[in-house]
C-alpha cells in the first residue's frame, strides 16, 4: 500500500457513510452522559468530525465563519461560509445549511454585539425547536457577546470541548482504515525526504518536501515547521528555518500531518546525515529515545489508569528530564487529541484521571537532550489499543546507524 497508486486505491474503498455515522453518534452519545441537548461546533476539526464537511480548514481554525448545530435527537444544522452552501452536497450527516454569521470583529466591526443576538436568536431557536426541552447547549469556541446573548433567552451554555474529546478519543474500524492510510501516504513523503537528505540542503527545502507529498497525495495542511538540524535539534520545539543541513549532523523531525480524510500522522525520526558514521554520544542519545519509546510501547495496555501509565514509564536520565517532551503520550487521530498522559513527576500538577481503552488511539513520545548540549534525538510512534494490547501503527524504520 505503500506506494502512490495504492494509496489512491484503499481511500476509494474506505467506508465514509460509516465513518461518519459513528462520529455522530459517539458525539450524540457523549452529549446525552453529560446532560446536554445540544452542541454547537465552531473549532473546524470538531465540526469534520461531526459532520465530515470541510472548508478552508486553515482559515477557519483563526476565522469563526462556519459553525455546526448538533442535537441529541433532531437535524444538523450547517451554518456556511457565504456562498459554500455546494461544499455539503450529498453528505447525510448534514439536514440544512444556512448563512454563518461571522463572530470577529474584522467581519463586524463596531457591529459585533447586533451579529451576536442574531447569532444567538438563530441558535436559540434551533435549541427551541429540537432540544427537546433541554436548553444546556456545549459549545467549542464560545464568543463571550454570543454567550451573554443566549443566557438572555434562558439558554445555559457548557464546555462543548469536553464531550467531543472524549468521543473523538474512540475510533471505530473505518477511522482506522483512514489512519492507516494518513500514516502509508505520510510515510511515503518520509522515504522521498530521507532520499533528498545530503548536506548542503536548507532545512526548508527538505520540510518541502513533506507538504508537497502530502498535497500530491490529496492530503490537507502540516501543522507545524518541526524540523531542525545540528545544534538546532536541542532544544526542541524550534521551527524549520534556511539553516544550511551539515555533513555528521543529526536530523530531527515531528511530521504533525493532517493526511488522508483530515486524519493526522504524527511520527518523529531522528536521522544522521552523511555517508559518515555517527558519534558515541550521538548513539548515546538515540539509544535513550528509542529505548524509552521501545518500553513505553510495550508498557501500555487496555484498562490501565493514565496515573499508572505515568508511574511505570521509562525514567528519563536526571541529565536530559529538563529538556523531557511535555508528555509520556498523547491522543491522536483528526489532530492531536484527548487524552495527554502527563510524566509522573509533573502528573500532580498537569495530569488527570483516566484509563487507556480500546480503540484509543495514541503517539508515544520521546526527547532527549541535554540542557545546553550540543544535539538532541526526537522520536515517537504511533499505536492502537486493542483488546489484546498495542499495535503498532507507524511502521517507517529507526535509523540503523544510530542503533549500532
Amino acid at each position: 500500500m505503500h506506494t502512490p497508486a495504492g494509496i489512491r486505491q484503499a481511500k476509494s474503498e474506505v467506508n465514509l457513510p460509516a465513518l461518519r455515522a459513528h462520529r455522530l453518534a459517539r458525539l450524540r452519545g457523549e452529549l446525552a452522559r453529560l446532560g446536554y441537548g445540544s452542541c454547537v461546533l465552531v473549532d473546524p476539526v470538531n465540526l469534520r468530525y461531526a459532520t465530515g464537511s470541510r472548508n478552508m480548514q486553515v482559515f477557519m481554525l483563526r476565522n469563526p465563519a462556519r459553525y455546526a448545530f448538533v442535537p441529541v435527537e433532531g437535524p444538523v444544522v450547517l451554518f456556511d461560509f457565504d456562498n459554500c452552501e455546494h461544499l455539503s452536497e450529498g453528505l447525510e450527516t448534514i439536514d440544512d445549511v444556512r448563512p454563518a454569521v461571522t463572530l470577529s470583529y474584522v467581519a463586524a466591526g463596531t457591529r459585533l454585539g447586533d451579529e451576536a443576538r442574531r447569532w444567538a436568536d438563530e441558535i436559540a431557536d434551533l435549541v427551541r425547536s429540537h432540544g427537546g426541552g433541554n436548553r444546556r447547549v456545549a459549545i467549542d469556541r464560545p464568543h463571550p457577546a454570543a454567550v451573554a446573548a443566549l443566557a438572555g433567552q434562558g439558554i445555559e451554555v457548557g464546555d462543548g470541548q469536553e464531550p467531543v474529546e472524549v468521543a473523538r478519543s474512540i475510533k471505530s474500524d473505518d477511522e482506522l482504515d483512514a489512519i492507516r492510510l494518513s500514516i502509508a501516504s505520510t510515510e511515503i513523503a518520509m522515504g522521498r525526504m530521507r532520499e533528498a537528505l545530503r548536506p548542503g540542503l536548507t532545512e526548508n527545502e527538505l520540510w518541502s518536501i513533506l507538504h508537497q507529498t502530502n498535497i500530491e497525495l490529496d492530503g490537507e495542511y502540516v501543522e507545524t515547521r518541526l524540523l531542525t538540524s545540528g545544534h538546532r535539534t536541542n532544544p526542541w520545539f524550534q521551527e524549520c528555518s534556511a539553516k544550511t543541513i551539515a555533513e555528521g549532523e543529526l536530523l530531527a523531525f515531528d511530521t504533525d500531518v493532517n493526511a488522508a480524510f483530515g486524519y493526522y500522522a504524527d511520527i518523529s525520526r531522528t536521522w544522521l546525515v552523511g555517508d559518515v558514521a555517527p558519534t558515541g554520544e550521538q548513539r548515546r542519545l538515540y539509544a535513550h529515545a528509542h529505548a524509552e519509546i521501545e518500553h513505553n510501547l510495550a508498557l501500555m495496555e487496555p484498562g490501565m489508569a493514565f496515573r499508572e501509565y505515568a508511574e511505570r514509564a521509562w525514567r528519563i536520565p536526571d541529565e536530559f528530564y529538563a529538556n523531557r517532551y511535555f508528555v509520556v503520550a498523547h491522543g491522536v487521530g483528526l489532530s492531536g487529541e484527548y487524552p495527554y498522559i502527563a510524566h509522573a513527576r509533573d502528573f500532580d500538577e498537569k495530569g488527570y484521571d483516566g484509563t487507556i481503552e480500546p480503540g484509543m488511539t495514541f503517539c508515544i513520545e520521546s526527547y532527549i537532550g541535554a540542557k545546553g548540549g550540543d544535539e538532541g534525538v526526537k522520536l515517537e510512534e504511533q499505536v492502537l489499543v486493542t483488546e489484546q494490547g498495542v499495535e503498532r501503527l507507524s511502521s517507517y524504520p529507526f535509523e540503523s546507524a544510530l542503533l549500532a
